[in-house]
């Protein structure tokens, strides 16, 4: 027989019973524990029963009854322990068509503990009223290989769901009823097959692909977005890109440094969370060409310096991450504002060469007005002669 008693309930300690006194009222009686005679601290035998009056998690275990003779009457096994509290619960949807739940329990209890896990749709249409009055009820799915956790299958993406977990032990039950929507607690499984690699004569870039998870559905109306960091490993802080492609190209990578690339998923209409970040790809892009001659010349250098003299101290020059693209591109833009810069000084020289000469025709109209005034005044007196 097995008695299972509660700690904390209650002030007045209960009595362990046996019928050995009931069956053999003339004969006294000795308890034992585990086979020994000595019994806890306090315990008492009042009228063939067992008292413990300060029973703990160390007064577990298995008592015996014996009559006179030393044979044995009766046995039981002791166990003490708590009711269960209201469990710890939370919910993620690695896709848009299942969810899985997991829980945890919020007292040790110390005894034997069972879950009844269970579901109700919320929002139910005209047809699932019709066909079920109670409700789309249904059970969540335990797996034995993974303990604390079940699953529910064929969820829809824009409905809400009630869930229950239930904790059960032989001193009573406790639950939590948790509220659900698909669109808050989507969270993708990270992305798989992170593949980084250079890209031959571009010292400052590296081309990285990856696929969606294995355990995303595949739809068109379902898609995902990406995010991208990556640092150089001597490196702490991390640079973060976002695409919705499964590529992208890493322009501002540190030639000749070995980088780290993580990449992780979401919702592509922003639903939901972050996936985790996924498993690190590294790769180191290109040498610069001319970085290399550089510094093969400055180690040929400080080497013929060391047979002359030895030193310890560090070659100063410096390293050149310059990228033959980016030079075109520096030159492209000068050569196009110079042109500009000429272009504003022909036109300034043009219009200060147009008002010197408008100021130039200024000066000689008055002239000319009074020869033709001095004319036209003395005409009439030589019509008068």
């Amino acid at each position: 027989m097995v008695y299972r008693v509660g700690l904390g309930r209650s002030r007045h300690p209960s009595p362990l019973t046996s019928p050995a006194w009931s069956l053999l009222p003339s004969s006294p009686v000795q308890w034992r524990r585990a086979g020994a005679a000595a019994l806890p601290e306090g315990s008492a035998v009042w009228q063939g029963a067992l008292v413990l009056p300060h029973a703990s998690l160390a007064t577990a275990g298995t008592y015996s009854c014996h009559g006179e003779d030393g044979g044995l009457l009766h046995a039981v096994s002791l166990q003490l322990g708590y009711l269960p509290g209201v469990p710890f619960v939370s919910c993620r949807a690695s896709d848009y068509e299942n969810f899985s739940c997991s829980w945890t329990s919020s007292v040790e209890t110390f005894l034997p503990t069972r879950y009844i896990t269970t579901y109700r749709k919320k929002s139910l249409t005209g047809e699932e009223k019709r066909r079920n009055k109670n409700g789309h009820m249904g059970p969540c799915l335990q797996d034995p290989s993974r303990p604390g956790t079940c699953t529910v299958h064929g969820s829809e993406f824009w409905s809400s769901y009630r869930l229950n977990i239930t904790e059960v032990n032989p001193l009573g039950s406790s639950f939590r009823l948790l509220d659900i929507t698909m669109q808050a607690i989507i969270k993708p499984d990270p992305p798989e097959g992170l593949v980084v690699e250079p890209i031959p004569l571009a010292p400052r870039r590296l081309h990285v692909s990856w696929k969606y998870p294995s355990s995303w559905p595949k739809e068109p109306h379902f898609q995902l977005r990406f995010r991208l960091q990556y640092r150089p490993v001597i490196h702490r802080s991390w640079s973060v890109v976002e695409t919705v492609n499964l590529s992208e190209v890493i322009t501002d990578a540190f030639a000749g440094l070995e980088h780290v690339v993580q990449v992780s998923a979401k919702d592509f209409l922003d639903a939901g969370n972050w996936s985790e970040w996924s498993a690190e790809a590294r790769a180191t892009p290109v040498r610069d060409p001319a970085t290399v001659a550089s510094e093969e010349t400055t180690t040929d250098t400080s080497l013929e310096s060391l047979a002359e003299e030895p030193s310890q101290a560090p070659n100063p020059e410096p390293i050149n991450h310059s990228d033959p693209l980016e030079k075109t591109a520096v030159l492209v833009s000068l050569g196009i504002f110079a042109f500009f810069v000429l272009a504003a000084v022909l036109v300034i020289t043009i219009l200060i060469w147009l008002r010197v000469r408008k100021h130039g025709k200024d000066k000689t109209k008055p002239h000319n007005f009074l020869v033709a005034a001095t004319h036209l005044k003395a005409l009439p007196k030589a019509q008068i002669l």
